[in-house]
């Protein structure tokens, strides 16, 4: 196959109908060799800061000069992130060989797998071959039925924060979602639990306790908020002082408490990890569509707060920098998310929206959206394409903000970069 094949290969059997479960993903990696089988996993599930923490985990390792696999989802510009060496999203012919090896396979079997599956199986196989020394393995949905969790017990479980997302597969209460997360852990494991939700730490407690599993939660009440600007922070935590921060998102730091606490946890099963590759690893972990800067002046900045949840985080951090500005807002949602809450968690800081129609069968469209803004008492304009809404609140002094589905993200970063070049707006 050609990159191309390939990757109409496997969106071109984008669930097939079927229902949660491993059967089929067991089955594809039996068939492949067990390549899960012969890694060692930092394996991490949540509702929101998923991606940060691998990253920020991935960078750590890297700098202390182990080959590491990071496996993630969803990717924002271009399908090859989601499989990454060393930070290096898999070349197009790897990839390809990949999954041309793989396909009969697949096509073999009775009940097919699906697109995630089949992305999970040809991870495991290419991380195996690469030899790599640990994996930061990302959860794609849940965690008790994904695709990644046919891995036996992992180096470490990391849950970050628990809330509401996915109600309709996870369940509509976070001691619901909370169980499904949950299913992460295994016999003998070591958990390091986020713990921001007072409903959701009984469900962990009782799934370590279950599993004989050793459960670490994170001491937030030990951040200690440093300096910030628009390339990055610093901050305190427990006896690390002064630590610099890539990422500029407020809620950044609970995600690299979080990471310094896994540090510990995996310094203490004999993995080697300086303070010095601590350090170099937050400082240059840079990770797409998380409160990214896209232009200084004026700051335009792009976010995938797609939930409640993640917006709250946005507000925060924008609120931070720009506590006396408002920002023109362009926002892209899916319908099955709860789009009213997160409209209104927006209002303090909007001087008015651009809506647009994310590049997704489940998008809400931007005629919809602009018209849920303005029941909601705010300016509001529809546009049928990205690059015409950016070009549009770009315009003037004020910061813009890009925000909602990820699969939003790609599309304003390769508009951004466009309309710059033809210099339709000024870098």
């Amino acid at each position: 196959m050609t990159y191309e094949e390939a990757i109409a290969y496997i969106h071109g059997m984008y669930w097939r109908g079927s229902k949660l479960g491993l059967t089929r993903t067991i089955e594809l990696c039996r068939l492949l060799g067990d390549p899960q089988k012969k890694l060692k996993y930092i394996h991490v599930a949540g509702t929101n800061g998923k991606g940060s923490t691998c990253a920020m985990l991935s960078r750590i390792l890297c700098a202390q000069g182990y080959k590491t696999g990071l496996f993630v989802s969803p990717y924002v510009d271009r399908f090859n992130e989601r499989i990454q060496l060393n930070n290096t999203p898999i070349s197009d012919d790897d990839l390809a060989a990949l999954v041309t090896e793989i396909a009969p396979v697949v096509d073999s079997m009775e009940n097919p797998a699906t697109e995630f599956e089949v992305i999970a199986a040809a991870a495991f196989l290419y991380y195996a071959r690469q030899e790599c020394d640990y994996v930061v393995l990302e959860v794609g949905l849940g965690g008790e039925l994904d695709a990644t969790n046919v891995i036996d017990t992992p180096l470490l479980a990391i849950i970050t924060a628990i809330d509401y997302d996915h109600m309709h597969i996870l369940g509509n209460t976070i001691e619901e979602i909370a169980s499904a997360k949950a299913g992460i852990i295994k016999d003998g494991g070591t958990v390091l639990f986020y713990g921001q939700h007072k409903d959701a730490l009984p469900v962990i407690k009782a799934a370590c306790k279950k599993h004989h599993a050793q459960l670490r939660t994170v001491d937030r009440s030990s951040l200690k908020e440093g300096s910030y600007d628009l390339h990055g922070q610093s901050f305190d935590y427990r006896d690390y002082k002064d630590l610099r921060l890539g990422l500029l998102g407020k809620y950044q730091m609970n995600n690299a408490a979080t990471v310094i606490d896994a540090v510990e946890l995996l310094r203490e099963k004999g993995v080697e990890i300086s303070d010095e590759a601590l350090r170099t690893g937050l400082k240059e972990t840079v990770w797409p569509a998380r409160f990214e800067l896209l232009r200084e002046d004026p700051p335009f900045f792009v976010d995938g707060g797609h939930n409640p949840h993640g917006v709250r985080g946005t507000v925060d951090t924008y609120q931070r920098l720009f506590p006396n500005q408002k920002a023109k807002i362009i926002m892209g949602m899916m319908r099955d998310k709860d789009v009213s809450q997160s409209v209104g968690l927006l209002m303090p800081i909007a001087r008015e929206f651009y809506t647009v129609t994310p590049n997704n069968d489940r998008a809400m469209p931007s005629e919809e959206l602009a018209e849920l803004i303005r029941s909601c008492g705010a300016v509001a304009t529809p546009f049928s394409c990205v690059a015409d809404a950016i070009e549009t609140a770009a315009r003037g002094n004020d910061p813009s903000l890009a925000v909602g589905s990820l699969y939003m993200a790609g599309e304003v970063h390769e508009a951004f970069r466009t309309l710059m070049k033809m210099g339709r707006i000024e870098e």
